[in-house]
This record gives C-alpha cells, sequence and structure tokens, in this order.
C-alpha cells in the first residue's frame, strides 16, 4: 500500500493539505492589497495637511502684516502723510508677499471709535454669506480708538465635508484684526 491513498476524486489528502498550507503561506499580492486599501485615506488626510498648515500660514502672515501696517494709523504716520486705502493696503500686501494675490482679493475695513467700549464692529458677510464690498476707511485722528480689520477669501484645494470650508463657495475667510488707541500725534 502506497502512503498517500488517492480519494474519489483522484486527489490525495497530502496534497490537499500541502496546497492549503501553501496558500496560507504566500503573501505576493498582500502588499498591493493592503496598500489599495489604505491609500486613499491617507493621500487624504495629507492633503487635508497640507491644506490646513496653508491656511494657518496665509492668515499668520496676514495677522503680521497688519499688525505692521497699523503701526503706520497708530503713530499718526498715515494721518499726516494723507495715505490713500490703496496706500494703506499696499502697506498689508508688502508683507504678504507671494502668499496670495492680495492687491486683487484683499479687503480692509477701518473704523474709528471713541472710546473701546463704543466699539460695535458690523458683520463682514452680507445675508447670504458673501464678503461684503462696502468698508469703511476711517484712520481717526490723535488718541481715537481705530480697529483695522483685513479680510481675504482663501480658495481650498480640497474642501472636505465638516472642513475648514467657512464660505458659501467653500472657501476659507482669512481675518486679521487689530484695535488700538492712535498716539497723540498732533498733539
Amino acid at each position: 500500500m502506497t502512503k498517500s491513498r488517492a480519494n474519489s476524486q483522484g486527489k490525495t489528502p497530502g496534497r490537499k493539505r500541502g496546497f492549503l498550507r501553501r496558500f496560507r503561506a504566500d503573501s505576493s499580492g498582500v502588499t498591493a492589497i493592503e496598500f489599495g486599501i489604505v491609500a486613499a485615506p491617507f493621500f487624504a488626510l495629507m492633503v487635508a495637511l497640507i491644506e490646513v498648515s496653508l491656511v494657518f500660514f496665509a492668515n499668520f502672515t496676514l495677522e503680521n502684516a497688519v499688525d505692521k501696517a497699523s503701526r503706520l494709523i497708530r503713530t499718526g504716520q498715515a494721518q499726516t502723510q494723507g495715505l490713500s486705502e490703496a496706500q494703506f493696503k499696499q502697506s498689508i500686501c508688502d508683507g504678504v508677499t507671494g502668499v496670495y494675490d492680495c492687491m486683487g482679493g484683499l479687503k480692509l475695513d477701518v473704523l474709528r471709535f471713541d472710546d473701546f467700549t463704543g466699539i460695535n464692529l458690523p458683520d463682514p458677510l452680507d445675508g447670504n454669506g458673501e464678503l461684503r464690498t462696502n468698508f469703511s476707511f476711517d484712520p481717526g485722528a490723535s488718541s481715537d480708538v481705530v480697529v483695522v480689520r483685513a479680510f481675504y477669501e482663501w480658495n481650498l484645494i480640497a474642501n472636505f465635508p465638516g472642513g475648514l470650508g467657512n464660505m458659501p463657495g467653500g472657501g476659507r475667510l482669512l481675518v486679521a484684526t487689530a484695535a488700538f488707541r492712535n498716539e497723540p500725534f498732533g498733539d
């Protein structure tokens, strides 16, 4: 009698067990399948990480530029030199070169108040959630309280549901604000 007996289908039980053992040990396509399962969430996470980084970098850059340019108003240089809104906007845009289209997309709202308790800022968005276009430019006089706000609509690379978008079109509204009392420059 031979060591392995043929079953009714002509296969020996030893060969069947060997095939199953080899099948379990074979991992030639597992890496490709695992990558296929993990790739989409991994790349989505990478795009989201890059998007968040860009938005925070752009907003931080805008905040620094507004803070630096607001010093022109605070010290009275903007008022004594007669800087227009476009010239003041240019001083902000000089601080964000290369980050985005500053001159084309930046909106400024410069408001004067008598004191800090009287500050009442209008909503920058209209009833439809769109950025308004009719902002003020009043740098005030000596010892006035001034609020400088800058707005920029940032277009997102990928707008994930529940993501960074806070505008109707899926973009992100970047906002930078500086509030201060003007120095007594004219006294």
